[in-house]
């Protein structure tokens, strides 16, 4: 509760602080208490990206975990399919590019990269040759001007009037040809990707060989359960992390007009499409399957939720959302571990819906009239482009680049919208979580069959086994095998 009041706070206290015109230097000071907030979760990505998903996939034999993850992929594009139409519907209805773009601000600088290279780096990213790198780095294609030797071609009629000697000359003359060639790069920060497809298949590995792993799945079952732990501790700090993360991103806007005419009415158009989908469409999705109540299941998740907000990061919200989920709303801990890391790094519904709408807005102000192809066309590329957006903020600017690029739009319009993408990027985050949220909770449902099977056969589930079990032994195994005998007597 304190840390939904905190974020109101934020938002209070951000537009009271405004009105003092601090320097830069002076809101990185004022931020100061929000970056902590942010540090702390980012710490606890890695490790709890890894020791869950092991420990996921090792508690689930091969074939629970292969019909698991079927449910979540189908989950994970039906929703994503649902938001990039909404997106598309919403933008058509309400038109907000309608006008000149040369009214509008440009802001910052897009990068150019080509869609082909783009997937390529995506799959680049699924098989990290060194795992420790992918750590702290992902691959990332750079592009770099490059001078080509062309033989300028004999001209033989030519060649045929005049001495050897000037054919032989004709010979070595050449010409330079200039080319961007795509060359090997990269860029600071985890590759969850490569680490999502590692975990899974290590955790599998694991499973398989029984008694052998089971040295391997205590240590990672331990792990999970100290990040977890640490999690609880940064839970009392996040409320006031918060409230700063929001007051001193508001305090840094340079101007608040920005929000007025065309750009207000794209604004306005990405809020409505992404709360039609996190407030109807995924809620009644939960419903349909589960046959439950989402508003209780929502209720359990507000402080991930308002953690997205505040943070802006699907993947520092990570560790908060697995408390919420396996606390609070009971989700069994094998289905967290599998759903959650390879939801937080793929499911990007807000993140889908938000592209598609943009690029239709960028074409609508530059009076570019798209057919039903070009939109069948964003809505593939935006759908895919969605997926290899990093759980990082404004991941989501830079893939866009792919669905402009997929229609011939111009990518450097895409400054025309940086303004006020920083509050956008926190909206559509928020919707990121609670589709992976609710997509947790529906897999489980459909997965229970599976889990007691699970159950029945390993004796007791993983969740037994961590409830049950004593960070202490305090009592020898010879007294505990009195007990049942004193028992007895006493009756």
């Amino acid at each position: 509760m304190s840390t939904i009041c905190n974020g109101d706070r934020g938002i209070i206290l951000g537009f009271s602080v405004r009105k003092y015109h601090m320097t830069f230097r002076e809101i990185k000071y004022f931020s100061f208490p929000g970056e902590l907030l942010m540090r702390m979760l980012q710490m606890l990505v890695l490790p709890l990206i890894v020791s869950s998903l092991v420990t996921g996939m090792a508690a689930l034999d091969s074939k629970a975990s292969g019909k698991m993850g079927i449910r979540a992929v189908v989950y994970y594009m039906t929703t994503t399919v649902i938001a990039v139409f909404i997106g598309i519907i919403i933008v058509i209805i309400i038109h907000p590019g309608k006008g000149s773009k040369e009214k509008m601000h440009r802001e910052g600088k897009i990068e150019q990269v080509t869609a082909a290279d783009a997937f390529m780096d995506l799959i680049r990213n699924m098989f990290p040759p060194n795992m420790v790198e992918a750590c702290f780095k992902q691959f990332k294609t750079n592009y770099e001007k490059k001078q080509f030797r062309v033989p300028i071609p004999e001209n033989e009629s030519l060649l045929s009037s005049v001495a050897n000697n000037v054919s032989e000359a004709m010979e070595t003359l050449t010409k330079f040809r200039e080319e961007i060639v795509p060359v090997a790069g990269s860029v600071n920060g985890v590759n969850a990707l490569g680490l999502v497809v590692f975990s899974m298949c290590f955790g599998l590995v694991i499973g398989n060989m029984k008694e052998q792993g089971k040295a391997l799945k205590d240590f990672f079952d331990s792990l999970n359960e100290a990040i977890m732990r640490l999690v609880a501790v940064i839970m009392w700090y996040a409320p006031i992390g918060i409230l700063f993360l929001i007051a001193g991103k508001i305090a840094e806007m340079e101007d608040m007009g920005v929000v007025g005419g065309q750009l207000g009415m794209y604004t306005i158009t990405v809020i409505v499409g992404l709360l039609i989908h996190a407030i109807f469409v995924l809620p009644l999705l939960y419903f349909l399957v589960t046959r439950k109540n989402p508003w209780v299941f929502i209720g359990g998740l507000i402080q991930a939720l308002i953690t997205a907000l505040g943070t802006s990061s699907s993947s520092a919200t990570l560790p908060i959302t697995f408390k919420c989920l396996e606390e609070n709303n009971g989700v069994d801990k094998r289905v967290t571990r599998f759903v959650l890391p390879v939801g937080a790094t793929i499911n990007m519904d807000g993140t889908a819906l938000y592209e598609a709408l943009a690029a239709i807005f960028i074409a609508q102000v530059n009076n570019y009239d798209l057919n039903f192809g070009q939109i069948i066309t964003i809505s593939i590329t935006a759908t895919a482009a969605s997926i290899g957006a990093a759980g990082i903020p404004q991941a989501g600017l830079v893939t866009m680049v792919i669905v402009l690029t997929s229609v011939g739009l111009p990518t450097e319009d895409i400054t025309l919208i940086i303004a006020v993408d920083w509050f956008l990027d926190r909206l559509r985050t928020t919707t990121n979580v609670l589709g992976d949220s609710l997509g947790a909770g529906i897999v489980e449902h459909l997965s229970r069959h599976e889990l007691k099977r699970g159950d029945a056969e390993m004796g007791n589930s993983v969740i037994e086994e961590n409830e049950m079990k004593k960070p202490y032994q305090l009592i020898s195994q010879e007294n505990e095998a009195e007990k049942p005998l004193d028992s007895e007597t006493k009756m």
